[in-house]
C-alpha cells in the first residue's frame, strides 16, 4: 500500500478573500479565492478543492484543518444574530444601556451610543442576590425563571444570555437557571456570563455575554453545515478554531464560546508575525496586516504579540473607543482601521477626497472585478497607478478589468475635485497610507513605544502593496515581506497551539493578603483551561502561564505582571508588591510612595506546544548579493516624484538568496505584489524573505 504523506490544512475567510494555506511532505501551497459571504462554507470548499488539486492530494490526506472566520464579527457589526434575551438580577436590567457612563466624544451634543444587542423588552429580572464574597444573600426565585422561560417561548427567543451581579465569585444562580430553562426550553442556547467571562465589572461581563448568545446559533448552525460538508467531501481529520487570544480550540469550544472567535483571522497574522521575528532575531516589531477590508496594526515584542483581556467590537464612530461594544476575552491587541484593497473612496460635501471604512467586500467588489460593483476602491487606484498586473491578480484566476476602475475613480473622485485621473489615484492612496500611518503613531503613544525604532513585517494581500509608503511616512527604515505574505494569517493559524487563556476576579488589598482565595481561584479556572487543552493535546506536554493583576488602590485600571505557576503562600505579598512595582516603574517611568495597592484579578493560559515546522534554519548563509534580471518593465506612479516611472518587475518565485533590487521595482507572486518604492532597496534573505532598506540607511552600513 502506497504511504501518503500527510497534510495540514489552514481555511482564513475575511471580509473578501478566502485564504487557504495547505502544508505537504515539506511542501507549501497557498491560495485565495472570493469569499462568498452569503454561506460562507461555499467559498470555503471551493478553495479546499483548489489547493487539494494544487497540490494532488486527497482529503483523507489532510491530518488536521485550522479555520478561522469574519463570521462573528461581521453577525455584530451587521446586527444579524439571533434573537436574544438577557436575565439579570433584580435592579440591573438597564446596565447595558447605562455602561460605564463615559462619553468617547466629550463635546458633541449629538452623540450616539452603541444600541445594545438586547433590547430592554427582552431583558427580564429575577430575584436573587450574591454579595461581593460569593455569600448568598436573597436565594433564586425558581418560579420566576419558570414564568420567564414562557414568556422566552412566547417571543419565540433563539438564545438567552444570564447575567447576575455577583456570578464572577459564586455561579450558582446562573448555573441553576440554566438548568431550568434547558429543561423548559430545550431548544434554546444559553450562555452564562460566569463561563463566558468570569469578572466583576457587570456591564462588561453582560455585554461579553450578550455578544456570545447573541451569535451563538448562527455559529453553531455554520460550523454544523461545515461539518457536514467536510464529512460528505471525505475528510476524517479533527477541525480547530483560531481564537482571538492567539491560540487555537477544538470544534465545540468554538460552539460554546464563538465570541472568543471574532479576532480570530487578525490573531493569525499576529501569530505569523510573532513567528517571523523569532526567526530573524528581532525583538521589536510593527506587524502590518492589511487584507481587502481591514487593516491591522500590532506591535511584537521579544517575539510575543501584545495581549489584552477586552477590546471593542462595531465601533460606530470613526474606530474611537469607547463608542463601541465592550467585549472581556483575551484577545491580540492590535488597532484595526477600516483600510483596505476594498475600501471605497468618495468626494465629501466639502469636497475632500476619503477613504473607507465602508468597503465594496467581495460583493460587490471594486469596479475593476467586474461583478457589479461601480464605486473606486483602493484596489482599483492600485491598478490605475500600476501597481497591479491586471492579467496575474490572485495568481491570474480574477482578471481585472483596468478600464472600470479609470471609469469608477474619473466619475466619482477626479471629476469631483477636479484632478487628472492618475494624481486622483494617487490621491486615494496617499489617504488611506496616511490613515494607515496615524492609527500606527496613536497606536504607539498610548503603548508608550517609539514606532520608528521597529521594524515592520507586511503581509496580507494589500499590505506589500502600501507598506514601504506607509513605513516611510513613520519613519521605519526596515521592512520583512515574509514568503506567502498574501496568506499571512492562514499561515500562522498552523503556527498556533492548541490554547484556553481564562481570567477570574479575585479582591483584596495586598496589606490584607491571604494565599487561600488565590489558589482557589486558580484552580477553578486551571481545570476548565486544561479540560479544553486536553480534548486536543498531550497532559505530559501542557505548558501554563499566569499573569496577576495589581493597581494602586483608587486607580481605575490595573498593570498584569507575570507570576510563577505553583501553589502560593502568605509570603506572597510580598512577592506581588516588588514585582507591580518593577513593572509600573517600567511603563511610567516612577512609583507612588505611601499608597497601597490592591490585586483585582488572576488569567491562566494553558497551552499545548507550538508547531514549528517553519521556524528553519537556512543550511548556508549567503554572503554575497547579485542583480536579478527583471521579468518586464511597468509604467508604475512614483510618490516621490509624483509621477510615472518605468519600474522593473520581477517573479519572486524566481529570485534566489542575496538577490539584490532597488527600487522602483515591482516582485509578483501569485497572492500579492511588493512594491518597492525609490528609496528602498530589497535584499533576499536565507529565509527567502524580502529585507526592505531604506537607502541611506543601507549606504550607511556600506
Amino acid at each position: 500500500m502506497e504511504l501518503r504523506a500527510k497534510a495540514r490544512l489552514s481555511v482564513d475567510i475575511g471580509g473578501t478573500f478566502t485564504d487557504l494555506v495547505l502544508h505537504v511532505g515539506g511542501n507549501k501551497f497557498s491560495t485565495k479565492v472570493l469569499t462568498t459571504s452569503k454561506d460562507p462554507e461555499t467559498g470555503f470548499m471551493a478553495g479546499v478543492a483548489s489547493i487539494l488539486a494544487s497540490a494532488a492530494c486527497l482529503p483523507g490526506d489532510v491530518e488536521i484543518l485550522v479555520h478561522g472566520t469574519t463570521l462573528a464579527t461581521n453577525s455584530l457589526i451587521e446586527r444579524r444574530g439571533a434573537k436574544t434575551a438577557l436575565i439579570t438580577t433584580k435592579g440591573f436590567r438597564d446596565t447595558l444601556e447605562m455602561g460605564t457612563e463615559s462619553r468617547y466624544e466629550q463635546y458633541d451634543l449629538n452623540i450616539d451610543l452603541p444600541p445594545p444587542l438586547v433590547p430592554r423588552d427582552l431583558r427580564f429580572t429575577v430575584n436573587e442576590r450574591i454579595d461581593a464574597k460569593g455569600n448568598i444573600l436573597v436565594q433564586l426565585d425558581e418560579g420566576e425563571v419558570e414564568a420567564i422561560a414562557l414568556e422566552l417561548e412566547r417571543l419565540a427567543v433563539q438564545s438567552v444570555a444570564v447575567g447576575l451581579i455577583s456570578s464572577y465569585i459564586n455561579s450558582a444562580h446562573e448555573v441553576r437557571i440554566r438548568q431550568v430553562l434547558s429543561r423548559l426550553l430545550p431548544d434554546v442556547r444559553v450562555t452564562l456570563s460566569s463561563e463566558v467571562s468570569p469578572e466583576m465589572r457587570e456591564y462588561q461581563r453582560f455585554s461579553t455575554a450578550c455578544a456570545n448568545a447573541y451569535v451563538q446559533p448562527l455559529m453553531s448552525s455554520y460550523l454544523e453545515r461545515l461539518s457536514v460538508r467536510l464529512d460528505d467531501a471525505g475528510f476524517k481529520c479533527p477541525m480547530f478554531l483560531m481564537l482571538s487570544g492567539g491560540g487555537v480550540t477544538t470544534i465545540n469550544t468554538a460552539r460554546d464560546f464563538p465570541v472568543r472567535l471574532v479576532e480570530s483571522g487578525p490573531a493569525g497574522g499576529a501569530i505569523f508575525s510573532a513567528r517571523i521575528a523569532e526567526q530573524l532575531g528581532l525583538g521589536e516589531v510593527l506587524s502590518f496586516d492589511m487584507g481587502g477590508t481591514t487593516a491591522k496594526i500590532c506591535f511584537i515584542e521579544n517575539y510575543l504579540p501584545q495581549s489584552a483581556r477586552s477590546f471593542e467590537v462595531a465601533r460606530i464612530y470613526r474606530f474611537k473607543k469607547g463608542s463601541g461594544l465592550p467585549l472581556s476575552i483575551p484577545v491580540i491587541e492590535m488597532v484595526e482601521i477600516g483600510a483596505g484593497g476594498g475600501s471605497i473612496a468618495h468626494v465629501n460635501a466639502l469636497g475632500n477626497i476619503q477613504v473607507g471604512p465602508q468597503s465594496a467586500s467581495s460583493e460587490p467588489g471594486p469596479a475593476c472585478y467586474g461583478l457589479g460593483g461601480d464605486m473606486p476602491t483602493v484596489t482599483d487606484a492600485d491598478l490605475v497607478l500600476g501597481k497591479i498586473d491586471p492579467d496575474r491578480f490572485a495568481g491570474g484566476r480574477l482578471p481585472l478589468d483596468a478600464s472600470a476602475a479609470r471609469d469608477a475613480i474619473e466619475t466619482k473622485v477626479a471629476r469631483p475635485s477636479e484632478l487628472s485621473i492618475d494624481l486622483a489615484a494617487f490621491a486615494i492612496n496617499e489617504i488611506v497610507d496616511e490613515n494607515m500611518s496615524s492609527a500606527a503613531r496613536v497606536h504607539g503613544i498610548e503603548s508608550g513605544k517609539d514606532v520608528a525604532r521597529h521594524t515592520m513585517i507586511a503581509f496580507g494581500g494589500a499590505a506589500p502593496l502600501h507598506a514601504l509608503r506607509v513605513a516611510e511616512k513613520l519613519g521605519i527604515t526596515r521592512v520583512v515581506i515574509p514568503g506567502s505574505a498574501g496568506v499571512g494569517s492562514a499561515v500562522g493559524f498552523l503556527l498556533a497551539p492548541v490554547a484556553f487563556e481564562i481570567s477570574a476576579s479575585v479582591y483584596m488589598k495586598l496589606a490584607e493578603f491571604t494565599a487561600a482565595p488565590l489558589n482557589n481561584a486558580i484552580d477553578r479556572i486551571r481545570d476548565r483551561a486544561m479540560t479544553v487543552v486536553l480534548k486536543a493535546g498531550d497532559s505530559a506536554q501542557v505548558m501554563e502561564r499566569r499573569m496577576a493583576f495589581i493597581r494602586y488602590i483608587g486607580q481605575g485600571h490595573q498593570v498584569p505582571i507575570a507570576i510563577p505557576v505553583r501553589t502560593y503562600g502568605e509570603d506572597d505579598a510580598r512577592l506581588l508588591q516588588i514585582e507591580f512595582e518593577r513593572e509600573y516603574e517600567r511603563l511610567y517611568g516612577r512609583l507612588i510612595p505611601g499608597l497601597g495597592c490592591e490585586l483585582l484579578g488572576i488569567s491562566l493560559s494553558v497551552s499545548a506546544p507550538r508547531q514549528t515546522e517553519f521556524l528553519k534554519v537556512p543550511a548556508c548563509r549567503t554572503e554575497q548579493t547579485y542583480a536579478p534580471d527583471p521579468v518586464g518593465h511597468r509604467n508604475l506612479f512614483d510618490a516621490t516624484s509624483a509621477r510615472h516611472v518605468s519600474a522593473a518587475v520581477f517573479a519572486r518565485a524566481g529570485l534566489a538568496p542575496g538577490a539584490r533590487i532597488e527600487g522602483p521595482a515591482l516582485i509578483e507572486e501569485d497572492e500579492t505584489t511588493s512594491v518597492i518604492t525609490s528609496r528602498f532597496v530589497a535584499t533576499v534573505d536565507d529565509f527567502g524573505f524580502l529585507v526592505c532598506t531604506m537607502k541611506q540607511s543601507a549606504e550607511n552600513r556600506l
